[in-house]
């Protein structure tokens, strides 16, 4: 198996990833919105409103 992020050879202690920087980078992809995760829904305006998001 090869690191997702630069193909090097990955290492047990950070699988799937090679290294921690690797394992960084991938982490502040998703964080800063490069990955999503494909949703059934097109936005929250279509929910009804005992499941809309919670505001204080």
């Amino acid at each position: 198996m090869s690191c997702p992020i630069c193909d090097g050879d990955t290492v047990q202690k950070y699988r799937p990833f090679c290294s921690r920087r690797c394992a960084d980078i991938d982490l502040a992809r998703w964080m800063n919105g490069n990955y999503a995760v494909a949703s059934r829904r097109e936005d929250s305006d279509d929910l009804p409103d005992d499941e809309g998001p919670v505001t204080h």
